[in-house]
């Protein structure tokens, strides 16, 4: 695992969302340390908080709609502590990110060279417009881009969502960022382009000693890419872990459902296991007890914590709520007790 510094340290990170009269947290005390040439995955279904998460480190949330607290720890700054204006000089600079919608993240209007150009020109001032120019043919080129000078002059609804990827990664990483958050960057591709372009970010971190935050709900992108993982289920990190001893010895009864889910190479008569129920609304979480006690009925209330905090049961491997303790699948427990 890489040991290098400490780049982004998050500590007791919340954000709330204007509801009406109040705000709900959807993101709800957050904490870790991302270090040099590392990848941190963010695992979790749809609505668990992991986008939200990322748009808060970049500052994307309106203040008047919503409430940040607790601290985002970068270059000897708090960023929740900055005006808008040097917000601007860290976003897309120091720390750069990779949208998950290539399409609506690009301008139907602006060349490619021009978007990639515009990124140089906010960030890198004392580039020429033909360096501009010539700094996004090498980009393009870098992010394995074919005739990058066909493409430079291309519309995004000219390129297939593999390129568009591609040029989203290429103004991501324009201004040499030290820190890439990459919102499910290959949600929307086949499977083949999937490996292009999680190779091409581990060349890229290769390249530049980047930390990278791998947002994701593919546990199998985990596995091949990460070096930490945190589980997150509404708001929340449940367990967070390196990512060997995640796979080695999960504890959470949620991290064990998501792996549970997975479908196995020789488990053909098996079906496959469904987690039961939804992640609940923002304003319907349960903000006192366990969150993922709903979806785990059978598991008796006595076993969960009424305050869950994380607990860390090995160096570096944190769980939330004493409910892993006696966690077993729902009609398994005697034949888990006898393994």
């Amino acid at each position: 695992m890489p040991n290098g510094e400490p780049l982004l340290e998050l500590k007791n990170l919340h954000l709330g969302f204007r509801i009406k009269d109040d705000f709900y947290d959807a993101v709800d005390d957050v904490s870790f340390t991302l270090n040099e040439n590392e990848i941190l995955a963010i695992v979790g279904e749809s609505g668990s908080g992991k986008s939200t998460l990322a748009t808060a480190i970049m500052g994307l949330h309106h203040p008047r709609n919503s409430k940040v607290s607790g601290h985002i720890l970068f270059d000897n700054q708090d960023l929740t502590k900055l005006s808008e204006n040097l917000y601007n000089k860290i976003r897309g600079n120091k720390i750069g990110m990779i949208f998950q919608d290539p399409l609506s993240a690009l301008n139907p209007l602006m060349r490619i060279s021009d978007q990639i150009g515009e990124s140089l020109s906010y960030h890198r001032k004392e580039l020429s417009k033909e360096q501009r120019y010539d700094r996004a043919l090498e980009l393009l080129e870098q992010v394995g881009i074919p005739n990058p000078k066909r493409v430079a002059r291309q519309y995004p609804h000219e390129l297939s969502g593999g390129m568009r990827q591609r040029v989203i990664i290429a103004i991501a990483v324009a201004a040499k960022p030290s820190v890439i958050i990459a919102d499910e960057p290959t949600t929307a591709l086949d499977v083949t382009i999937q490996a292009q372009i999680l190779d091409l970010l581990r060349e890229l971190q290769k390249e530049t000693g980047a930390a990278i935050i791998l947002i994701t709900h593919d546990l199998g992108v985990v596995a091949e890419t990460a070096d930490k993982v945190g589980v997150m289920y509404a708001g929340q990190f449940v367990e967070y872990a390196p990512v060997n001893e995640l796979f080695e010895n999960p504890k959470h009864p949620y991290t064990r459902s998501l792996l549970d889910s997975i479908p196995q190479e020789d488990a053909h008569d098996e079906e496959l296991h469904v987690i039961q129920g939804v992640v609940p609304s923002l304003k319907n979480l349960p903000r006192k007890g366990c969150r993922f006690a709903a979806r785990i009925p059978w598991i008796d209330a006595s076993e969960h914590e009424e305050d869950p905090v994380l607990h860390e049961i090995e160096p570096g491997h944190f769980v939330r709520c004493t409910c892993y303790q006696n966690f077993h699948f729902e009609g398994r427990q005697e034949e888990e007790g006898n393994e």
